[in-house]
């Protein structure tokens, strides 16, 4: 399973990633695809996203089970606390 989570994009790039991904609410997509694909499509995002950001979830070996990447200033920061991935609120300043 993938999920994408957009903030801040233009409604072409969402449009088109609703060929590959299922759009449950806006800026959310959810899919199973490729590793190749998953790629494919992250690079896409990124650099159509302008001044957005983006949010990739997918699901790896480890205790979680899943990894979170980011890419653009997101409402939330992803932190690496010893092998576990925790979100927190971005301090503005």
């Amino acid at each position: 399973m993938l999920v994408f989570i957009l903030e801040r994009v233009s409604p072409a790039l969402r449009g088109e990633l609703t060929r590959w991904l299922v759009q449950p609410h806006t800026g959310v997509f959810v899919g199973t695809v490729s590793a190749r694909v998953r790629q494919r499509l992250w690079e896409r995002i990124c650099k159509a996203m302008k001044c957005g950001a983006a949010i990739m979830i997918y699901p790896v070996p480890t205790e979680q089970g899943f990894t979170i990447e980011t890419s653009g200033k997101t409402k939330k920061v992803i932190e690496d606390f010893e092998g576990l991935k925790l979100a927190k609120t971005r301090v503005s300043g």
